[in-house]
């Protein structure tokens, strides 16, 4: 067993000071507050005095492609480097993302990240980020591999994640979309509106039809116009819709990230969107097929400059929600746990630190810098801090 004890604890849209939380088996096994904890606790326990840190439910990121030099789309070799260098910086749960790619090579990786998800319960799934995708808001996306979804398309890359892909983003103005989206829906799987030109009233009817996700809101999509709200209008209307933020200070400005807070309370889900920069330096690195170059931790397309995904880890998102937008720190960590565990369906056992619930926690100083994480019960990063 563990027992985290002096914490202010921050879950489920509460504060509470000198709390502590026990794990055992992989789950909260209780929580209290001051000196209880003694009375549950053995000679062998792991103790830890978080001194009045900040302890928080393990980020879960709905949207990530890669960190600490490696991708999602490179093999599981690749998988391990860039899971481990988002856990070190808070990520417990994962949704593997993979960019646009030939339907056959979605399908190989598809299998790969189910083969790993089997064991790896922090591992969540998977999410295609294309190939159903809108050329012109393609982003850093070949357009060459976008295509329409057809059935058998949408069928082969299903019946290759075997179970587990959680999330599809794809563009619903495309032919067939709609269906699709019906097929996926009942498939379990979270559908997502993005690289889109999808008007208001197209991206409500995708709603209509069961989607539930914007991806990445206000990128790679119409901005809201005083007479064409366009997607993000649309998904602040539709009442059970997750908005997807990349808090990055290059993605959205600061007002924005605050007003997607105010306008959609409890429905904004911070998310990395980090390509295989993130936790790793500058330099040239490939995106799917295409050539990115880094500088200044901003990540572009080597040939027309496009934004090519970010450099972002979560514990950073936190940060700037919290420091820079001027976001309550219990809706920041809101929107990195309770919010993103429900947009995928895993609000029973995820994203708070309450009894019975997924022992993922993250241990962070007052200036929202990592001291430890836990996943399921183990340790998963420990980091020396003031």
């Amino acid at each position: 067993m563990t027992v985290i004890h002096s914490a202010q604890l921050v879950s489920g849209g509460e504060t509470t000071h000198d709390a502590w939380v026990r794990f055992e088996g992989g789950r909260v096994a209780a929580t209290g507050v001051g000196s209880s904890w003694r009375e549950c606790t053995s000679p062998a326990d792991e103790i830890v005095d978080a001194a009045g840190r900040i302890l928080a439910p393990g980020f879960i990121d709905l949207h990530c492609h890669g960190g600490g030099g490696a991708s999602f789309d490179g093999g599981s070799g690749a998988i391990r480097t860039a899971l481990a260098a988002h856990r070190a910086h808070g990520t417990t749960r994962s949704v593997l993302s993979l960019v646009t790619a030939a339907v056959t090579d979605l399908s190989r990786q598809l299998d790969t990240i189910a083969t790993i998800a089997e064991t790896d319960p922090l591992v969540l799934g998977a999410h295609l980020e294309g190939p159903f995708l809108d050329v012109a808001h393609k982003g850093a996306h070949d357009a060459a591999l976008l295509r329409d979804p057809a059935r058998h398309d949408v069928d082969a890359l299903v019946d290759a994640a075997r179970g587990r892909l959680v999330q599809i983003t794809l563009a619903p103005e495309r032919p067939g979309a709609l269906d699709a989206i019906d097929r996926l829906v009942a498939a379990g799987v979270r559908v997502a509106v993005g690289h889109t030109a999808a008007d208001y009233a197209q991206t409500r009817d995708a709603f209509d039809r069961g989607a539930s996700i914007l991806t990445h809101a206000f990128n790679a999509m119409d901005g809201i116009h005083h007479r064409a709200p366009g997607p993000v209008g649309a998904a602040l209307r539709a009442g059970g819709v997750t908005l997807e933020l990349i808090d990055d200070g290059v993605h959205v400005h600061s007002a924005v990230a605050r007003m997607a807070f105010d306008a959609a309370p409890g429905r904004v889900a911070l998310v990395s969107d980090a390509m295989g920069a993130a936790a790793a330096p500058d330099g040239d690195y490939v995106l799917g097929s295409l050539a990115v170059t880094v500088a200044g931790g901003v990540a572009r397309l080597a040939g027309d400059g496009a934004i090519a995904g970010s450099t972002l880890t979560l514990d950073h998102a936190l940060r700037r929600a919290v420091v820079d937008d001027g976001v309550p720190l219990a809706a920041a960590v809101d929107a990195l746990t309770r919010v993103p565990a429900r947009a995928i369906g895993r609000g029973g056992d995820l994203g708070v630190l309450e009894a019975g619930y997924a022992a993922d926690a993250v241990l962070l100083t007052h200036a929202y810098e990592v001291v430890g994480v836990w996943g399921a019960g183990e340790p998963l990063a420990s980091h020396a801090r003031g």
